[in-house]
């Protein structure tokens, strides 16, 4: 999916180790990741977008930003739209994509998620999309989100989620790990729900859809490890016979499917 301006050990400190493979995964896949429909579709940004209610006199920071296509959804929304994130690669990204669209009102900043180099309640609107299942200290970087966002501001969070059932989210997850090692875990919905209840925000609204990719791409696209696409494709061959994901498919199906959630909330 998406991924992260940092990640951390569950204590909350920065992993270097784990920060060496975000950058490698990401700088390698910026082009393709800022080309990929199955992120970038209109009416799924508009999810996040319309979950966040923007105004004309809003300043906005999409945190993990990745090529920018958050911050250019709001942008012709908002007085200034930010966008944060820790791999060059991915900026440059952002950057040629602000350039096509002619986005005068957007600034990118290389940063750390747990660190955010902002004052506390700077921002009207705080988002962060695709990236949470990168940190593995998530607890720590959804608090800053909250700290930089203003009282009466609003905090938009959106993940792919992991199976309830606990043996289905850990295939998962070995899986996901598998096709892009810099992934910490990704969460069941009730963990992500936890995040707001969890600084003091209120419990989020929630709307849920669907990433769908065609298997043979997902496999072309990422980067395994060890460059091993062989088991990668047993691995999502088997989670989509069992339908791990609940998301309906079946054996011999082409296509892998990630549930989606975007959560958000006003902070009082």
């Amino acid at each position: 999916m998406s991924k992260p301006a940092n990640a951390g050990t569950a204590g909350g400190s920065p992993s270097s180790a784990h920060d060496d493979l975000i950058r490698d995964q990401f700088s390698r896949q910026a082009e393709g990741f800022a080309h990929a429909a199955e992120l970038h579709d209109v009416a799924q940004l508009a999810l996040i977008v319309e979950a966040a209610r923007p105004q004309p006199d809003d300043v906005a920071l999409d945190i993990a930003c990745g090529p920018g296509t958050v911050v250019a959804a709001f942008a012709p929304l908002v007085q200034r739209a930010v966008g944060l994130d820790a791999t060059e690669a991915m900026l440059d990204q952002a950057r040629a994509l602000a350039r096509r669209q002619n986005l005068a009102n957007v600034e990118w900043r290389t940063g750390d998620a747990y660190r955010l180099p902002f004052a506390a309640g700077a921002f009207d609107i705080v988002t962060c999309r695709f990236a949470f299942h990168h940190f593995e200290a998530p607890q720590r970087a959804f608090a800053e989100m909250t700290r930089v966002c203003r009282r009466g501001g609003r905090v938009a969070l959106c993940d792919a989620v992991a199976p309830a059932d606990p043996a289905k989210a850990a295939a998962f997850n070995a899986m996901e790990r598998h096709r892009d090692p810099s992934t910490a875990a990704f969460r069941p919905l009730a963990a992500l729900r936890d995040l707001f209840t969890g600084v003091g925000l209120p419990a989020p609204a929630v709307v849920r859809f669907q990433v769908a990719y065609e298997r043979e791409r997902l496999i072309e696209k990422s980067f395994p490890a060890n460059d091993d696409r062989a088991t990668l494709r047993r691995m999502l061959d088997t989670l989509i016979a069992d339908d791990a994901m609940g998301t309906g498919t079946v054996a011999g199906g082409t296509k892998f499917i990630y549930p989606a959630v975007v959560l958000a909330a006003t902070k009082p």
